[in-house]
């Protein structure tokens, strides 16, 4: 595990960190209603949630608890946003899914709502990266991986992006416009607000 933060440190840090948790799940709601396409790791999760009637947030928990397993062969230390992440994210989809109506008919709206839910998603991975306290699961998956095989982080997130993409998509995850915006914008998107809206950590 990562070391801890002090006390002071964390009570600085956490409401960020939750904040950040929080936009990332409603985006992803956001895009999950808008149905014109998922991120990958989301196609699988609603692949998985329509075969077995799973909440989608769910089914993220529990697949972020076995990568989580994963982390131990290939030594990944984990921190308290670690375990936020795992279990807050799936909380917030659910919830907001549950809480909002389940589609729009007007083009215009869900166009919106997939834009808007990248977005969010982005602003998100500013708040709860930029405080430090440990990756997600699936990025620490990525990082692992690249660390013990010696392959670059870029082939190794997109062997594993594609390989959940296609696994999701056979059991029914939508795949589309949303898919494809997400795979071209996130990375830019996060880079403008990790910028800004990271936070000074204490030494």
């Amino acid at each position: 595990m990562l070391p801890a933060p002090t006390r002071a440190e964390l009570k600085r840090r956490f409401p960020r960190l939750m904040f950040g948790l929080f936009l990332f799940g409603l985006g992803l709601a956001f895009m999950v209603v808008a149905d014109l396409g998922l991120a990958p790791w989301e196609v699988l999760h609603q692949g998985v949630s329509r075969r077995t009637g799973i909440p989608i947030g769910t089914v993220g928990i529990i697949t972020g608890l076995l990568v989580l397993v994963a982390w131990f062969p290939i030594g990944e230390r984990f921190g308290v946003g670690t375990l936020a992440n795992v279990i807050f994210i799936g909380i917030v989809i659910d919830v907001s899914l549950w809480l909002m109506p389940d589609e729009f008919s007007n083009l215009a709206v869900r166009w919106a709502l997939m834009i808007g839910g990248i977005v969010l998603v982005a602003i998100g991975s500013g708040y709860y990266i930029g405080v430090h306290l440990g990756p997600g699961p699936r990025d620490g998956l990525m990082t692992g991986l690249s660390r013990q095989t010696g392959r670059p982080i870029g082939l190794v997130r997109a062997v594993i992006e594609l390989s959940v993409l296609a696994g999701g998509w056979l059991l029914g995850g939508t795949v589309g416009a949303g898919t494809v915006a997400f795979a071209f914008g996130i990375g830019p998107l996060v880079q403008i607000f990790l910028h800004r809206l990271s936070l000074e950590i204490a030494d």
